[in-house]
């Protein structure tokens, strides 16, 4: 559900996507507000869903993981959605898993050490789930742009969205 914000909780949103480490302190003095006051907000938001968690980005490549995949996997029934979720929430090489519209019923992205663990992850674990009739797979051979930032509408651009 879209949860419109006024520009203080948008901007502070901005920032806390920039640098999740931002002292509430570092926020106050940005959006003109005091630390108290920038505490209750991002409470808030937490409570609201709109900020659902705190994380570090990493390099993959310097931890070893390097090979980037998106596989599509067919799934011959919807009966087999809830049991192929289980199975692959348990993978940790799954960075994200979503149910498509399309010629896959999932797309699922992917980081491997190598070619033989992609491999392994495709053919021992994904192709072996009750209901998987098939797997597409695309390698990334290099990625231009890869980010978790969500742009927030200002209420301007919201009014012009609709």
């Amino acid at each position: 559900m879209y949860l419109p914000l006024d520009p203080t909780d948008a901007a502070i949103v901005e920032l806390l996507q920039a640098d999740g480490r931002a002292t509430q302190q570092q926020i106050a003095s940005t959006v003109k507000l005091s630390q108290p006051a920038v505490a209750e907000r991002i409470r808030k938001l937490e409570e609201r869903g709109v900020v659902t968690g705190y994380t570090a980005l990493v390099d993959a490549s310097r931890l070893g993981k390097d090979i980037t995949a998106f596989i599509g996997v067919s799934i011959e029934h919807p009966r087999h959605f809830e049991g192929f979720a289980r199975r692959v929430l348990e993978m940790p090489e799954v960075l994200e898993c979503h149910r498509v519209a399309g010629d896959e019923s999932y797309l699922i992205k992917v980081k491997t050490s190598n070619t033989r663990s992609l491999d392994h992850l495709l053919v021992d674990r994904l192709r072996t789930i009750p209901g998987v009739t098939g797997t597409a797979t695309t390698i990334v051979l290099s990625s231009i742009k890869e980010s978790s930032h969500v742009h927030v509408d200002q209420p301007s651009d919201a009014r012009a969205a609709r």
